[in-house]
């Protein structure tokens, strides 16, 4: 078997080091700053920020790629690369994982809608926080049975000012 990158001996094993440099990045996240415990989220596509508001006021804004979306009724993931309602500028991240998947003849990272277990989305997701040298990955509900999954950039942390 032909090897396709540098420290890895294929695809799932390069993918596998991906999901676990996510799953670190995100944990001292939730330690940092806390991530996950949010009360509300908002992607603002025009400028590309990931808005986080916290119960204490505090609040947490990152610049936001687009990675794809997951529909959980039949099991699909849905690149931003082709979605229609994702602005081109939101789905840089995830044309970069396409030119990848398009240079090692990976198909899984160049046909726009998969089949897939939502485990296997946030997998994808950590592969394109990897490539892009992203700092952190996030999933929203955007809708019943249809989540969002992000990377962030630096993340700023600031407090509402109180009156």
């Amino acid at each position: 078997m032909v090897k396709l990158f540098p420290r890895e001996k294929n695809l799932e094993a390069y993918i596998a080091t991906s999901a676990e440099q996510a799953q670190t990045a995100n944990m001292l996240h939730n330690a940092n700053w806390r991530l996950g415990e949010e009360k509300s989220w908002h992607l603002d596509q025009a400028n590309g920020q990931l808005l986080l508001n916290f119960d204490d006021g505090s609040f947490a804004l990152a610049p936001a790629q687009i990675v794809g979306t997951y529909h959980h009724q039949d099991s699909s993931f849905l690149w931003a690369w082709d979605h229609p309602s994702i602005l081109p500028a939101l789905q840089r991240y995830a044309t970069t994982v396409k030119q990848f998947g398009k240079k090692h003849s990976v198909r899984e990272l160049t046909k726009s809608k998969l089949k897939c277990t939502e485990h296997r989305a946030w997998e994808l997701t950590a592969l394109t926080m990897h490539l892009n040298q992203a700092k952190g990955a996030y999933r929203v509900l955007i809708r019943p049975g249809v989540s969002m999954f992000l990377t962030f950039g630096d993340v700023q942390i600031a407090h509402e000012k109180q009156s």
